[in-house]
């Protein structure tokens, strides 16, 4: 049972315990050293957030902290009482050591003096301090009751005219009862300073009265020796209890007078003097007076200089100019902005709430960082700073979903674990593995796979597993769909960016082509088609010097599509085939090739259109060579006349994406081939060329015929 309660519910009622022990329970000289140095920190403690506190109702717990520091202090007067009458006589460091400094240090040992300085802290803080702030608070609180109607039919009227919310409302009335309760309050604790000074007094007398009797009687003493002893451990006792009273009693004062303002009472006080208006009069004055032959002339005319300094310096830093600070528009809340009803984010990644954790600051946001990699890997792959995605939640989805959209259109997703791993078959694990686990899909590549607790991961990697987390799978499904989409990621930005890039060292090549004759979206829409092949646009200079050549002939985009790519034909071949190797190549047969580029066209792109079953055959026929020859086979490239390579090109980029389709204009002269198989004719005599050769060249010339 004990364990269900904070150390903080028994602070208080320890607390209070403690007060009645000192009250009624002998207490030793030494433990009362520390209550009297603890009644001190405690008091400055409360001073120091009284003055700290930007309005009164920060520090709303005052009265009842001003209740029990005058409780500990009356229950220290009582222990201190009891210490002085029964150990008096022994000479003062028999009730302490601290009432022993306070009666002999700070009054100088004399108990006269020390009567005196006593009576002088009780009128300053009976007649002055507390009798002020009891004012005060007396006075604060009427207003605020008075004002209390008023106030809540102003939240009221706010509330029906849409001004504030429910929430805002409730709120706002709990404040406004707040504050009539602690002024309230305020008024009655003000009476426990005022009650506190008079029992003070009070005891002072009882100590001395009864102090006197008993050494007199009890003790044997003379009158002298009573009153030297008990008369000034009275003293030095009054005062050490004095001195906490009156820094509540300031507390208390600072607490009621002060006005709501967003900076603590220094930093508002100090605001409200800093005007050299303030300080110029003060100068003169005490120049004035300063030069009066009677006057002390080295402590006034010092005096009047400091004041002349601040004027001028506050006068200096007056005369800077504000910064200018905008001030945003009042919200409308019957308003709607087109920012909450559209996204401007061309990719975004939408997640379960089961899955917000993944981005989550304070679990280092693991989505996050994949994705960043994601996206720095898309940019080095296509050339260009892929723009930023977005995270966010969706309610629409299931906890455990996650959904990736590039331009609010759906490309993939899937459903995860995130508390668990993927252990993903990509075709090494044995057959008699002794791993378990919920039974799934890759989402990126369709493997099987197995999602298990992290703690067996080991045990899947040693079974030949390939083990990810959560956010690794969401990154390489983004990975995976956004490489086959770079064009639908490259806008007008992007070339803009990568055109000013290049006008800091090659101005002449960018004004070749752009603004004329070329305009930012005729560019943007060929490099889309040149990224849509394949080409990256990492080295922008030689795309651009053949474009600049290109435009010399023609403006028509497929023309300029054909014509750059032929002239880039050598870097296009040098991405799959290292220099001097032989290139292996597949081509169609002639009738058939003779056949696609005389059958159909489509009206509006005038392209080939290629009969559905002869399009799936040729598709299969192809993807078939191309597996036969293994993932760690050299990429294969398909020859083809340059009226059919686009139409077949969107045909394999489908069904074969590992084969490359190239006209026969785009293949250099120099280059040795290896014809690997003709598509709808026999195989070919020769399956393979020796060196580059007049024959290679002659081969090539009677694939184009």
């Amino acid at each position: 049972m004990l364990s269900r309660f904070s150390i903080s519910a028994f602070a208080l009622p320890a607390g209070i315990l403690t007060l009645i022990c000192l009250m009624v329970v002998p207490t030793p000289a030494v433990l009362l050293d520390v209550f009297f140095v603890l009644n001190i920190a405690l008091s400055v403690a409360i001073l120091m957030a009284a003055m700290n506190a930007e309005k009164p109702l920060d520090f709303s717990s005052f009265p009842s902290v001003l209740l029990f520091a005058t409780l500990l202090r009356l229950a220290l007067n009582v222990a201190s009482t009891r210490v002085v009458l029964v150990n008096g006589h022994q000479g003062g460091a028999a009730a302490g050591h601290v009432i022993e400094a306070f009666g002999a240090f700070l009054v100088g040992g004399n108990f006269a003096v020390g009567l005196f300085v006593f009576m002088i802290l009780m009128i300053i803080n009976m007649v002055v301090v507390t009798k002020g702030a009891g004012r005060v608070s007396e006075v604060s609180a009427r207003f605020t009751l008075d004002a209390l109607p008023g106030k809540q039919m102003a939240i009221d009227a706010d509330l029906a005219a849409g001004l504030l919310s429910a929430d805002e409302a409730k709120a706002r009335r709990r404040e406004v009862a707040t504050e009539a309760d602690f002024y309230g309050s305020m008024d009655g604790a003000s009476k426990f300073v005022k009650g506190d000074a008079i029992a003070a007094l009070l005891i002072l007398g009882v100590n001395i009265i009864a102090g006197f009797a008993l050494g007199m009687i009890s003790h044997g003493l003379s009158a002298g020796e009573a009153a030297e002893k008990y008369i000034t451990l009275a003293v030095g006792d009054a005062l050490v209890a004095q001195v906490p009273s009156l820094l509540l009693s300031i507390a208390a004062a600072v607490i009621v007078t002060r006005v709501s303002d967003n900076r603590d009472l220094a930093g508002q006080i100090g605001g409200q003097l800093a005007t050299p208006s303030t300080w110029l009069p003060v100068a003169i004055i005490l120049s004035a007076i300063g030069v009066i032959p009677a006057m002390p002339q080295s402590i006034f005319l010092p005096a009047a200089g400091l004041a002349f300094w601040l004027w001028h310096a506050l006068g200096k830093r007056a005369a800077r100019p504000e910064p200018v600070v905008e001030v945003a528009p009042a919200v409308d809340p019957g308003r709607i902005t087109l920012e909450e009803v559209s996204d401007h984010t061309l990719v975004t990644v939408e997640l379960g709430y089961g899955l917000v954790h993944l981005v989550d600051d304070r679990r280092g946001s693991p989505l996050v960082a994949r994705i960043t990699g994601v996206r720095k890997q898309l940019s080095q792959s296509f050339g260009f700073v892929v723009p930023q995605f977005r995270v966010r939640d969706s309610l629409d989805l299931s906890p455990n979903d996650y959904r990736i959209m590039l331009g609010g259109v759906p490309l993939g997703g899937g459903t995860l674990r995130a508390d668990k791993v993927l252990a993903i078959d990509a075709g090494e694990v044995r057959d008699d593995h002794k791993l378990s686990g919920e039974a799934t899909l890759d989402p990126s590549f369709g493997c099987p796979a197995l999602w298990i607790d992290p703690a067996a991961r080991d045990h899947a990697i040693a079974e030949g597993f390939l083990t990810v987390d959560a956010s690794t799978v969401i990154a390489t499904q983004l990975n995976q769909l956004l490489g086959d989409r770079p064009g639908a990621l490259l806008g007008p930005d992007e070339v803009r960016t990568i055109l000013d890039s290049i006008k800091d060292h090659a101005a002449g090549l960018v004004e070749a082509v752009h603004p004329q004759p070329l305009s930012l979206a005729a560019l943007t829409r060929l490099l889309r088609a040149l990224l849509e092949d394949g080409i990256p646009i990492g080295h922008p200079l030689p795309i651009l010097s053949s474009l600049s050549s290109a435009v010399q002939q023609t403006t028509d985009h497929d023309k300029l599509v054909d014509l750059v790519r032929a002239d880039l034909g050598g870097l296009i071949v040098g991405r799959i085939c290292a220099p001097g190797e032989r290139l292996p190549v597949l081509t169609l047969d002639a009738q058939l090739e003779s056949a696609i580029v005389s059958g159909l066209t489509d009206p509006a792109s005038g392209q080939p259109v290629i009969e559905p079953d002869l399009a799936r055959n040729i598709g299969e026929h192809i993807a078939h060579l191309v597996a036969e020859r293994g993932a760690h086979s050299p990429p294969v490239a398909l020859i083809v006349q340059p009226r059919a390579r686009r139409t077949l090109a969107a045909l394999l980029r489908m069904r074969a994406p590992g084969c490359l389709v190239l006209s026969i204009s785009e293949l250099p002269v120099s280059q040795p081939i290896e014809v690997l198989a003709v598509i709808g004719g026999p195989p070919p005599a020769q399956p393979a060329l020796a060196a580059p050769s007049t024959h290679t060249q002659s081969e090539t010339e009677s694939m184009a015929a």
